[in-house]
């Protein structure tokens, strides 16, 4: 399971991340400062750090000095906005820098292209009886091979990766079909019909009314 540490001092913030990112299938361990994170890094193995910049003891850019030959990637997250800021933390090394206040969604994204780019996205995800094999670019449900168009295929795996949050569609069209989405277009809605049918996937697979679709867990 993918591992990602988060370096946050605000417990509010910090249980946010975890929380959403743990509904994602992520492994997550919290620390609220930066002296504790690079004690942790010496005993613990991580495959991405989401760091705030303002921490007690050793600030996030400090920090990031000491994480930079472990060749882990990190992804800046705080509320210092100006363009020095930006430029230091993605000149330290650090893969991308968000500010606060920030989408949840946005940050899920963002930590899935960054993963993505380091080769560390596990190839096999599953969502109760469906597993989704992406290197093969393989789908079976109850062991059982399903055939997906590749549209289909990646519209699946855009909602088991990010299952039990809700996608906006704007962010759906973005990365499958790289157009703005149109309110006149029926593609999406089309996909989703198919994915139902082809994988019997009923109450699991919501529509979230003017917003997007949400493959959710059961209860």
């Amino acid at each position: 399971m993918i591992r990602i540490l988060i370096v946050e001092d605000e417990k509010a913030i910090s249980d946010l991340i975890r929380l959403n990112l743990m509904k994602a299938g992520y492994q997550c361990v919290c620390v609220y400062n930066g002296m504790k994170a690079a004690d942790l890094l010496e005993t613990e193995n991580f495959d991405l750090i989401i760091l705030d910049v303002m921490l007690p003891e050793l600030n996030g850019f400090e920090l990031m000095e000491y994480i930079r030959p472990m060749g882990i990637p990190v992804i800046f997250l705080t509320a210092k906005d100006s363009l020095k800021d930006r430029m230091q933390g993605l000149t330290s090394g650090a893969e991308d820098y968000m500010v606060k206040p920030f989408e949840v969604v946005e940050l899920l994204a963002r930590v899935n292209i960054v993963l993505r780019r380091y080769h560390k996205m596990e190839q096999k995800i599953t969502f109760m009886d469906i597993e989704l094999d992406s290197e093969n670019q393989v789908v079976t449900k109850t062991g059982k091979e399903v055939e997906l168009t590749p549209k289909e295929f990646e519209l699946l795996e855009i909602l088991m990766r990010n299952r039990n949050i809700t996608l906006f569609r704007e962010r759906i069209y973005e990365e499958i079909w790289g157009t703005e989405y149109s309110v006149e277009s029926r593609t999406l809605d089309l996909h989703i019909q198919r994915l139902r049918k082809k994988l019997n996937l009923g109450a699991e697979l919501k529509t979230v009314f003017k917003a997007g679709y949400r493959l959710e867990d059961k209860a």
